[in-house]
């Protein structure tokens, strides 16, 4: 049963980390109604177990991508792909600030059920308002790459989508949907990557390793992998035809119908 539950886990973390439904918050709530985690340092070792899951589905969804920014950066000394990288590097400065600064605090709140469900309602609004942005035909410069870096810190808070409230900053900004959508998934893989090794190490220094479920935990990394890249493929598509708000009613039902559960 731990690990179906474990599987059912990643591919809710695939499909809601690229469809614009919080997968922090997700998992937090399935968390809480299915007691996935048995302690503080599980909960968090599966979250970046199946980030990292979703993150290597970018790279394997965007890996001509990267293997032209690889070459422009490495063979041909392109301009282009050097800006492209720069602007990555921006828009993680937030993020980067948050882990450094208040970490603390952050850690106390991640698994807050009640935090989560009002946080979904906020990411249905900004879903819905991002959808009325219709002319969007501009690149992405240095300043909406930092504004999508903040975006992207906010929405460590569970219940904040991270593609969503990048996505929508860039629409906000009317930046290119799909060039939006895709800087939003590429610029998640550092933050993840960096996420992942730091609690890795973490493990590997702890006392409690052998109760970890490694085998549940494989199953829901490559749940979270599959999910992810079929959900990758779709989101850019949904961007494109306009169709942001209704993942917004969705966010605002989930964290009504929760937040009424939760307090009853």
């Amino acid at each position: 049963m731990e690990e179906v539950k474990l599987f059912i886990l990643g591919l809710i973390q695939g499909l809601a980390e690229f469809f614009p439904i919080s997968s922090s918050g997700h998992v937090t709530i399935y968390d809480e109604l299915f007691s996935i985690s048995e302690n503080e340092q599980e909960s968090r070792m599966l979250l970046i177990i199946v980030h990292a899951a979703t993150a290597l589905s970018t790279m394997v969804f965007y890996r001509s991508k990267i293997q032209e920014i690889i070459k422009g950066l490495l063979l041909s000394r392109s301009k282009q792909s050097a800006l492209f990288v720069l602007k990555l590097i921006v828009s993680t400065f937030p993020i980067i600030l948050v882990y450094c600064v208040l970490y603390g605090p952050v850690k106390e709140i991640l698994n807050n059920t009640i935090l989560a469900c009002f946080m979904f309602v906020l990411t249905g609004f900004i879903l819905i308002l991002s959808s009325l942005k219709t002319k969007t035909n501009n690149d992405i410069n240095f300043f909406h790459a930092f504004l999508m870096g903040v975006a992207q810190a906010i929405a460590v808070l569970p219940g904040m989508s991270r593609s969503g409230s990048t996505i929508s900053m860039a629409l906000f900004c009317n930046i290119d949907k799909k060039k939006a959508t895709d800087f939003s998934f590429l610029m998640a893989l550092a933050p993840i990557i960096g996420a992942a090794i730091v609690t890795f190490l973490e493990l590997l220094s702890g006392e409690n390793t052998d109760s970890i479920n490694y085998t549940g935990y494989i199953v829901a990394f490559f749940a979270a992998f599959f999910a992810g890249l079929f959900a990758c493929k779709y989101m850019i598509k949904i961007v494109q035809n306009n169709n942001l708000k209704y993942f917004g009613y969705y966010c605002i039902l989930i964290g009504v119908g929760f937040l009424v559960y939760f307090l009853s």
